[in-house]
């Protein structure tokens, strides 16, 4: 381990189709945990692979008619745009599975020879898991339990159901890559490991994932690891919650997810990432356009607290001010992110009550460790979501607050209201202050 330095690696999208809020949560919850470490002063190598080649891809490309480098060049640039969108900084590396294939077939070769792995009578490479007395670890399951009460794929050319495949023999038709066992491609537990050790060595920091990962990937892949290095694979691992939908996780196979983008077309993305942090990351979070709603809600009221603020930040003592202090506490309590949150409207009571505008700027600096309230809070209360692309235009609403304005200045009152009526019938809240009149959307 390098002192000042944390290495984490996250499991990253298999690219065959658009992100939905699962991945998404996934995207923001790690990049809120760099963003921590940064503020701390660590310098973090982020790594968050790519699989770019498995059967669902292949499946997909052939559906579509389409090359499967078509296919994953598409849905990793839509991807890198969804998150993005949501404020998610790029991480140190970015690695596709199909360039690591060296290093997968390398590391294989040694499984083999340490006796961890076998090649079975139809050229797929097996990993021997009875060979590996601490299988099980991290999930806390036995090889008894598993082969009592799990539902294995039944597969006659394993030595013992519990085996995972290492390397696939190509089938026709397939893409492939030569190996020692013949033409093939990897399986998928392998890619982690590999990668992760190419960036980041034989044992790092952290590394995090969906809880739907723990098992059996993430404890495929200390199997993999720590069978090859003989010692401990990763200091900490960290698993968020599912994303649920009338109480089951949301996902491709329930058929009951809603992509980022679909999400995007209603509510802001700074809403969603809002939404997301509002809830710790190794909770359940349940979706639904109410709780979105809730979300959006509350994040207006931080954003109001900024309307008379020049956006200037400030900055952080980490150490004397209060609310930074609780700030530091909750983060460095297993990224309480809820906690850090709650402070934020703290201090937005705070600046209300008394005026004093440090708060505004101490609550604009600290929302900003955790990637939000960095837009202007004119550009997020007129913010206009694809959903709303048949409404009001921003010239015409403000053609219409002149005509507003000069009926107001003339006395005629009716005419002014019937003006304030037609924006709202429209979805558009004025409201008159000393510095003017302000709109937003509803």
């Amino acid at each position: 381990m390098t002192p000042g330095e944390v290495k984490l690696y996250v499991c990253g999208m298999t690219v065959y189709d658009y992100c939905h809020l699962g991945h998404a949560r996934v995207l923001v919850v790690f990049d809120s945990v760099v963003r921590w470490l940064q503020t701390l002063g660590f310098k973090v190598i982020y790594v968050r692979n790519i699989t770019d080649i498995d059967d669902k891809i292949i499946q997909r490309a052939l559906i579509n008619g389409e090359s499967i480098k078509t296919l994953t060049d598409r849905y990793i640039q839509a991807m890198q745009e969804d998150a993005a969108a949501l404020g998610v900084m790029p991480p140190s590396h970015e690695p596709r599975a199909t360039e690591c294939i060296d290093t997968m077939i390398a590391m294989i070769s040694a499984l083999l020879a340490k006796n961890l792995a076998y090649t079975a009578d139809n050229n797929d490479v097996y990993y021997a898991v009875h060979n590996f007395p601490h299988y099980g670890k991290l999930s806390g399951k036995s090889l008894e339990d598993l082969r009592a009460g799990e539902r294995v794929e039944i597969d006659g050319n394993k030595r013992d159901p519990l085996d995972f495949v290492l390397w696939k023999a190509a089938k026709p038709d397939e893409p492939y890559w030569d190996s020692p066992w013949g033409k093939g491609r990897p399986g998928w537990h392998i890619e982690c490991s590999a990668m992760s050790e190419h960036y980041l060595g034989a044992q790092f920091d952290i590394h995090g994932g969906g809880q739907d990962l723990q098992f059996p990937h993430h404890e495929n892949e200390i199997a993999q690891s720590e069978g090859m290095h003989g010692h401990q694979h990763v200091n900490y691992w960290m698993h968020n919650g599912f994303v649920r939908v009338d109480n089951e996780k949301m996902s491709k196979s329930l058929g009951n997810f809603f992509t980022v983008r679909e999400v995007l077309t209603r509510y802001q993305p700074e809403v969603v990432r809002f939404f997301i942090l509002r809830a710790h990351y190794r909770s359940p979070l349940n979706y639904s356009d109410a709780h979105l709603d809730d979300a959006k809600n509350a994040l207006e009221r931080l954003y109001t607290v900024l309307r008379n603020h020049d956006g200037t930040t400030i900055a952080i003592d980490w150490e004397q001010d209060p609310y930074a202090l609780r700030f530091m506490t909750a983060m460095n309590d297993d990224f309480n992110t809820p906690e850090a949150i709650a402070v934020l409207f703290d201090l937005a009571s705070e600046a209300n009550r008394t005026g004093d505008t440090r708060y505004a700027a101490l609550l604009k600096s600290l929302a900003g460790v955790l990637g939000l309230m960095q837009q202007s809070p004119q550009s997020f209360f007129q913010y206009l979501t694809d959903s709303q692309t048949n409404e009001l235009t921003e010239v015409l609403i403000e053609q219409l607050i002149q005509q507003r304005l000069q009926a107001r200045q003339e006395k005629d009152f009716a005419k002014a209201d019937s003006l304030r009526q037609q924006l709202s019938e429209n979805g558009i809240i004025l409201e008159d202050g000393s510095q003017g009149t302000v709109w937003r959307r509803a």
